[in-house]
């Protein structure tokens, strides 16, 4: 066999490799990803007509729960001046979900603001609506102009917290998620850059022909 052809099987054996380390590297993406929300209570945008008492989150992985960083604030009809709070403010962790029990006040859109910890480590946050259109026969709660703070947790506004996985239809950042793949972007580079510097070498390399 040819020192040339040598070189070719060597190179593309190269290549090869690196071909594979980088689709692994982005088959484990999927795991570097935060944990998300896969569903609410009332669902985002639904209408509503009987006292909902459970207002929940549900993510995909598990949640802490720290009480000192987990809170759930309603407030609403939007428009509404000044704005009434429901509930008092906590949320309670099972499993992969978050709720709390409130009673809603007059009709009209209600915003949800949820914050809580994730089983990564990570702060999570978002915020939701819904319309409550209750019939003369719902009992319907008096509210509070004040926000109802439970364990120091920032909900006293109707804007979400910084967030690093954000809710369908919620307000938030992506900037976990982001590095993360800015860091799978980076890996395969590196893969890439090794391999072509493997073949540029091999390619330099001249065949030793016997005397």
């Amino acid at each position: 066999m040819s020192g040339f052809r040598i070189i070719s099987r060597v190179g593309v054996a190269a290549l090869g490799a690196g071909l594979i380390a980088a689709l692994l590297t982005l088959n484990a993406a999927p795991a570097l990803a935060h944990n998300s929300v896969i569903g609410t209570v009332p669902a985002a945008g639904a209408v509503v007509t009987a006292q909902p008492t459970l207002i929940s989150v549900t993510t995909s992985d598990s949640l802490e729960n720290f009480p000192q960083s987990t809170g759930m604030q309603i407030s609403g009809p939007a428009g509404a001046a000044p704005p009434l709070y429901y509930g008092d403010g906590c949320a309670t962790v099972f499993g992969p979900t978050l709720e709390t029990e409130a009673q809603l006040g007059e009709p009209g859109d209600y915003t949800v603001v949820w914050q809580v910890v994730s089983a990564d480590g990570h702060t999570i946050s978002g915020d939701f609506t819904f319309t409550w259109q209750p019939d003369a026969a719902q009992t319907r709660a008096a509210g509070s102009p004040t926000p109802q703070n439970c364990a120091g947790v920032n909900a006293g506004s109707t804007q979400a917290p910084p967030t690093d996985a954000a809710a369908p239809g919620a307000s938030g950042s992506n900037d976990g998620m982001l590095s993360d793949v800015l860091w799978i972007g980076g890996a395969v580079a590196a893969v890439i850059v090794a391999t072509l510097v493997t073949l540029l070498v091999l390619g330099r390399r001249k065949p030793k022909h016997p005397n």
